[in-house]
């Protein structure tokens, strides 16, 4: 069955109801029929079969047929990506949903090509945001990845958020290797951590002062192997290992 996003401010199982583009989508893409049957999902682990019962110009009403809880991932993972140039954000924040992260922040560093004033960060994350939401949609994800505005690495440390581990991808020589982390983290406090940051830089890796000032913030840096890897891969391997690992 088609997939179709409530946010959780318009989320009411009695009048289910799909708004502007959902609505569009349904209607008029999928040209879907009184009768036919979808799933709705808000985001926050809720899930509704339901029927749709009426189609309007701007809104497609549904009856919910059964509801369904998602309990939510063992471990929040937050993707702290620098933003890479080309639309290789897109295909990162569509990867991310898919692999569990829970939280992605755009980061502007002293390598990424694009800068950004308030209003066009905004559009960036709206962008971005609905990037997740179809990915969401398409594999069945019920906790929606949420994005941050983008934003310097100055301004993402000031408040980063409360974190168990926190991560960078490092090509420099001290960088240790993520299993002997969490081997470490393990054996230091009896269980593996809940709420991870990981880091990942743009093309040619976060210059030395970025690394200085995360390390200040306690972040480890953690090796990728011997191979460069571009930066959507690098940002991949490193959520489909700690999701391997932590999940």
């Amino acid at each position: 069955m088609h997939r179709f996003y409530i946010a959780p401010e318009n989320w009411n199982p009695d009048a289910l109801m799909l708004r502007d583009a959902e609505a569009h989508h349904a209607r008029d893409v999928l040209r879907m029929k009184r009768g036919d049957r979808a799933v709705v999902f808000n985001g926050r682990g809720r899930e509704i079969t339901a029927e749709i019962v009426d189609l309007a110009k701007n809104e497609v009403r549904l009856r919910k047929l059964c509801e369904t809880e998602t309990a939510s991932l063992r471990s929040r993972i937050t993707l702290g990506q620098a933003i890479p140039k080309g639309k290789n954000m897109d295909l990162i924040v569509q990867k991310a949903v898919e692999i569990g992260a829970s939280e992605i922040a755009p980061l502007i560093s002293e390598r990424t090509i694009v800068d950004l004033d308030k209003k066009e960060a905004e559009q960036k994350r709206q962008k971005w945001q609905q990037v997740a939401i179809e990915a969401a949609k398409q594999c069945g994800q019920n906790w929606l990845t949420g994005v941050q505005v983008p934003q310097k690495l100055k301004s993402f440390f000031a408040h980063p958020g409360n974190f168990d581990l926190r991560l960078i991808g490092s090509l420099q020589p001290d960088a240790i290797h993520v299993k002997k982390i969490l081997s470490d983290y393990v054996e230091q406090h009896r269980d593996r951590p809940t709420n991870v940051l990981m880091m990942v830089g743009p093309e040619g890796d976060f210059t030395p002062a970025e690394l200085a000032l995360a390390k200040s913030h306690g972040c480890l840096p953690i090796t990728l192997g011997p191979i460069i890897l571009r930066v959507e891969t690098a940002a991949i391997y490193c959520l489909s290992v700690l999701s391997y690992e932590l999940m």
